[in-house]
């Protein structure tokens, strides 16, 4: 496999490039808008509905937006997401500059900026097969995945930047032009529905809700492989998600290492910095091709990884295994995508696509209880170790099953 394949293809270097821009859009959104949510309301109950308003939706529509980007282009749905994420930041600019934001309000832009995620994510993951095709599909969905930790680690410095210097409401209505260059590209790019062959053009069928959940549960029976990528996927979200981002001060208030602040931010991008670093480096050497045992064996190096970090008594060690955990993550989490992908029957791509994204983000909904709750009652050190546990033992037996 050659080092960035994928970005040989020019309509792949355009949709990385609007892509990350978005990406970043996306986070700087939630610097600004979670900063002046804070200040008004102190509300940590808001704080939580802002985490379920993201996952939710995952869980309740991912299959559905997958089977819009069948029947309908995929290009034109993931432009209807990037309206919604356009139509939340204007609103939040309105609310800013009016002074009139109220709780149910805040609560109701964080419902539309979740379902513009929903509508955005599945789509972009057929419209990069169309583009790239499945010779480079690995690459190209690794590389996407790097785009989305590269934006993790400039959105919000690019976000505390524009708050600094234009405000919350200037900056976050400012933020709005992160979004359209990947609408404008869109208008015209030469992929979807109308330019496949007729030999790989899947029939369009109707969009039928939970009977698309059910009927697709059904139809991927007969794939091993996108069963058991499923699975582990939905292991990983479920009992860890990303919920020891939110717990990321507690950590290091725990560690005393000089300054909390600092320390805090330090092991968040400790965090985003190994997913990016893994982008760097299986693309650079072609790394990894693609395998079930190989996702599983990532899965359980990242769970070890974790628990490694929950309970480090030392600053550093807790950086290193955590940059080792963004590694792996990316890592399995970009291979079990790229397996579904190719082993899925044409004529169901968008809505099996749906159902991994459905279990591999959508289930980050319940991570805050595995995590979270549970934390509450054993500490957090424990709880994460005990849900990274829980996902290992998931990838363990998936692995050893014929």
């Amino acid at each position: 496999m050659r080092s960035f394949a994928a970005m040989r293809h020019t309509g792949f270097r355009a949709q990385f490039s609007t892509y990350v821009l978005a990406m970043m859009a996306d986070n700087i959104e939630h610097v600004i808008s979670y900063w002046v949510v804070f200040q008004k309301f102190h509300s940590p109950a808001l704080g939580g509905f802002a985490v379920v308003s993201h996952w939710l939706p995952f869980l309740l529509f991912s299959v559905t937006s997958g089977a819009l980007a069948e029947r309908f282009d995929p290009r034109r749905v993931i432009q209807c997401g990037m309206a919604l994420f356009i139509i939340a930041s204007l609103s939040w600019g309105y609310s800013f500059f009016t002074d009139s934001l109220q709780m149910w309000q805040a609560m109701a832009i964080l419902v539309i900026h979740g379902c513009a995620g929903v509508l955005w994510q599945t789509p972009n993951q057929m419209l990069i097969y169309d583009i790239v095709g499945p010779t480079e599909l690995e690459s190209a969905v690794r590389l996407n995945a790097m785009a989305r930790y590269l934006a993790v680690l400039a959105g919000p410095a690019v976000g505390a930047a524009i708050l600094l210097a234009f405000g919350p409401a200037y900056g976050i209505m400012l933020n709005t032009v992160f979004y359209l260059p990947l609408v404008l590209w869109l208008i015209g790019a030469p992929y979807g529905p109308k330019f496949r062959k007729a030999a790989t053009a899947a029939p369009r069928r109707a969009v039928r809700g939970l009977g698309d959940i059910i009927s697709t549960i059904r139809d991927i029976k007969g794939h091993p492989t996108i069963v058991s990528m499923v699975l582990l996927a939905g292991a990983a979200s479920f009992f860890v998600g990303n919920a020891y981002s939110s717990q990321m001060p507690n950590f290091a208030a725990d560690l005393r290492h000089g300054d909390p602040g600092l320390a805090y931010s330090m092991l968040l991008a400790a965090d985003a910095a190994g997913g990016l670093l893994a982008g760097l480096i299986l693309e650079g050497g072609g790394l990894l091709p693609p395998k079930p045992r190989t996702a599983m064996i990532l899965a359980l190096l990242w769970g070890g990884a974790l628990t490694v970090f929950s309970l480090a008594g030392t600053y550093w060690l807790a950086l290193l295994f955590l940059l080792a955990a963004g590694f792996l993550e990316l890592s399995f989490n970009a291979m079990a995508q790229s397996l579904v992908q190719l082993d899925a029957p044409p004529d169901k791509r968008g809505r099996v696509i749906g159902l991994f994204n459905m279990a591999s983000l959508g289930l980050k909904t319940f991570s805050g209880f595995s995590v979270g709750l549970l934390g509450s009652l054993i500490g957090i050190h424990w709880s994460l170790g005990v849900s990274a546990l829980a996902a290992m033992l998931v990838a363990g037996v998936l692995l050893v099953l014929p």
